[in-house]
């Protein structure tokens, strides 16, 4: 891993902060042609690009969910009972991110102002395949969702060999009470989910749910026609540490993002030389050890991926605060209190027993998570993504009447008069 030294560095760091090149505008153009054909011709379609990028067609593009029953009864038991805690965990913290049905105001004397929280109708839930089947993607997508009251849900992975999606995304799916399966990929998954094809699957409201960049760009294009979560780029992590930390747990930690992708990044944020030193010495004995080492390797080589020294742990705070890790943790002394100074983070790991991949499937947390630096403006996927939010206003004549002469003018002040007569006409004594 390169060292970036940032000692000597003061305010702007967004010229020495580690980014991988996400081009999503690039990818457009490969999806349009996609999602257009899908459009147009429906599961002809898909079934081409099915066999063309999946190397398979699928007996049918919906899993019956007998398959999905099949693959939870031969499930090993500790990896149900795995997947059941991670489960559990994961409801009972989306069942506190649920909104309010209804919120009212009293604005004034015969004036109200209702906020209704409704669940979007019908969900699209996508889970990827490729590198690793992400099963933990499926409870990640399906538990908020169904916690926030949506009624609907599918979900869509790519298919292998066989023609449907990996048996443990099948196996979770039946857990989590899921039978509308699709053993659809990539943009043509989008693209179904957002069209509809006739006879096989109906369109959604919402799309959600990572994927590799074609698919990124896919919810790009037909973002307006249905909402999607967000455009999640190469997971990354990033840790905050002083010379307090342990090298094999900060070292472990690192690996492990880089085991998701090439273009994963991992980020060492830190005031200690010596724990740079000691950190790259347990690099060099873990990752050939690892079942992934080419591919760790090179996300931990990459441009995306650094050693950064800070001069103490404030500098370190406004250098994690201006990367806006999809997840970060804080291995230092006073980790809680340093926690408190963050205000860009998808989620924030609080010492050195809590780690990423405890996020990724069973801290109850959401490890769905805005990457990019986007965690400056964008939050993580939880109930709350799943809800729209309706203002109800009721007010009465004399409500109207005490704040009229107010609207009237502010109406004129726009030279729309009949906005004020529209109002007038009500207030006009009879």
């Amino acid at each position: 891993m390169k060292i970036i030294d940032c000692r000597s560095l003061m305010g702007d760091y967004s010229h020495v902060l580690p980014r991988g090149s996400f081009d999503v505008a690039q990818g457009l153009e490969a999806v349009a042609p996609i999602c257009e054909a899908v459009r147009v011709r429906g599961e002809e379609a898909i079934k081409e690009f099915s066999e063309k990028f999946d190397g398979v067609v699928p007996e049918s593009l919906r899993v019956d969910p007998g398959r999905a029953q099949e693959c939870a009864g031969a499930l090993d038991p500790s990896l149900r009972q795995a997947m059941e805690e991670a489960v559990e965990r994961r409801r009972i913290v989306a069942a506190q991110e649920r909104l309010a049905d209804t919120i009212t105001v009293d604005v004034d004397e015969g004036a109200e102002v209702t906020i209704k929280s409704i669940p979007v109708n019908r969900v699209g839930l996508y889970v990827p395949g490729g590198l690793a089947p992400l099963a933990s993607s499926v409870l990640m997508n399906v538990i908020p969702a169904q916690a926030a009251g949506v009624t609907s849900l599918a979900v869509a992975s790519p298919p292998g060999p066989d023609g449907l999606p990996h048996p443990t995304i099948l196996a979770l799916c039946h857990l989590l009470g899921v039978d509308e399966i699709y053993a659809v990929g990539g943009a043509q998954a989008i693209a179904m989910f957002a069209y509809g094809v006739e006879g096989v699957c109906e369109s959604v409201d919402m799309i959600t749910g990572p994927g590799n960049i074609y698919v990124v760009a896919a919810k790009r294009l037909v973002k307006g026609l249905v909402g999607i979560d967000s455009e999640a780029g190469p997971t990354e992590i990033a840790l905050l540490a002083d010379d307090s930390a342990t090298p094999a747990f900060v070292a472990a930690d690192l690996l492990s993002q880089a085991e998701h992708d090439p273009g994963a990044g991992s980020v060492l944020v830190t005031t200690s030389e010596q724990l740079v030193e000691d950190v790259e010495k347990e690099l060099a004995t873990m990752v050939p050890q690892s079942l992934h080492a080419e591919r760790i390797t090179t996300a931990l080589a990459g441009p995306q991926s650094a050693m950064m020294l800070v001069r103490d742990i404030d500098q370190g705070i406004d250098v994690v605060n201006a990367y806006g890790a999809e997840h970060l943790e804080i291995h230092t002394r006073d980790a809680h209190e340093v926690a408190t100074k963050i205000t860009n983070a998808g989620a924030i790991f609080v010492g050195e027993y809590s780690p990423v991949s405890l996020g990724d499937y069973s801290a109850g947390s959401t490890h769905v998570l805005p990457t990019s630096g986007t965690a400056r403006h964008s939050s993580g996927l939880t109930a709350r993504a799943f809800y729209k939010t309706v203002h109800i206003i009721t007010y009465s004549r004399l409500g109207l009447r005490r704040v009229a002469d107010g609207v009237q003018t502010f109406a004129m002040a726009e030279n729309l008069p009949g906005h004020g007569q529209a109002i007038a006409v009500r207030c006009t004594d009879d």
